[in-house]
């Protein structure tokens, strides 16, 4: 499992997201791989078999994710609340 958080410029959220993700997996007992990019360089990494890539709202037109990539689109990435629950349905927790 390939997860890639994806931030507008690449200037730290996407990190910020990618170690929440880590922590969150790790508490929950699950492993993927956790990956982070600005918008700018999603397009490269969405071509290495992501399962779920994580970006705000406004950022999802914008993605070229290929059909078998999951795209949550959400409103507060730093809300695992909002994400938390999406990932354990995917990864079928």
């Amino acid at each position: 499992m390939k997860i890639l958080a994806i931030c507008g410029n690449g200037m730290g959220t996407s990190m910020v997201i990618k170690m929440k993700v880590k922590k969150f997996l790790e508490t929950n007992g699950l492993q993927a791989e956790v990956l982070s990019c600005s918008l700018g360089e999603s397009s490269g990494y969405l071509q290495q078999n992501i399962d779920i890539a994580m970006c705000s709202k406004n950022i999802v037109p914008n993605l070229k994710a290929p059909a078998q990539t999951t795209v949550l689109g959400l409103v507060n990435l730093m809300d695992e609340k909002e994400w938390g629950p999406e990932i354990l349905k995917i990864m079928g927790k």
